[in-house]
């Protein structure tokens, strides 16, 4: 992902707070990952961020990986704003991505978190509270702005996706950004197929593409433990 502008907003300060134990605070659900400083983690390459994670919750939890899905974020214009972002320099903490990525981890009767380390909500943050503080509406943007998710299971993710970070280079061949350390990431049929996951057209690539709307419905539940 690549940030384009900072723009100005209100933000919330409620928060879950992340606890150092097995499960998250105020429900049942277990923690997959470990602490956000002991994620893999390079900036600009959250695609591979996610794909690292998605990597060792299938190390050390493989069945959990059953309740995980990746989502990528943008739009046909490569616009989409969000808040509460790290890398954001003004006080809401606000850009513009040309795209984005996540983990979402939903395991039955239990509310879905999300696992972003580019955002400076808890990690993970419950869904509900990451989608009204990260993305709010899309009904006072241009549609231009307008977010679409491209949801995919996250074993489908570890198993196809492959990057030969071709979108971080120079006419030159030199890096505009950094790259992670170890090697690229490739299958055995492929060593670049990252644009798929990005193009947001409903008709081809992996998973399902979902509006906010959608995305919403699908993944915000509430369950007697909330």
């Amino acid at each position: 992902m690549s940030k384009e502008a900072n723009v100005s907003a209100e933000s919330s300060t409620n928060k879950i707070q992340r606890q150092d134990t097995a499960t998250l605070p105020n429900s049942n659900i277990i923690n997959i990952l470990p602490l956000r400083s002991g994620c893999v983690y390079t900036s600009g390459y959250c695609e591979e961020n996610v794909w690292k994670m998605c990597e060792d919750v299938s190390t050390r939890l493989p069945s959990e990986l059953l309740h995980c899905h990746v989502v990528f974020v943008s739009n046909k214009a490569r616009t989409i704003p969000l808040w509460r972002q790290r890398s954001g320099e003004t006080e809401d903490k606000l850009v513009i991505y040309d795209y984005h990525a996540m983990l979402l981890y939903m395991p039955p009767a239990e509310r879905c978190v999300v696992y972003d380390l580019d955002s400076e909500l808890p990690f993970p943050t419950h869904f509900h509270k990451y989608v009204t503080e990260t993305f709010r509406t899309d009904q006072v943007l241009d549609p231009d702005y307008f977010r679409y998710f491209r949801v995919i299971p996250a074993a489908q993710y570890v198993q196809n996706f492959a990057s030969d970070r071709r979108h971080w280079r120079k006419a030159d061949n030199s890096w505009l950004k950094t790259p992670p350390l170890y090697p690229p990431i490739s299958t055995a049929a492929c060593s670049h197929n990252m644009d798929q996951y990005v193009d947001m057209d409903q008709s081809k690539g992996p998973g399902q593409v979902l509006n906010l709307t959608q995305i919403v419905k699908r993944f915000h539940q509430q369950t007697t433990s909330s």
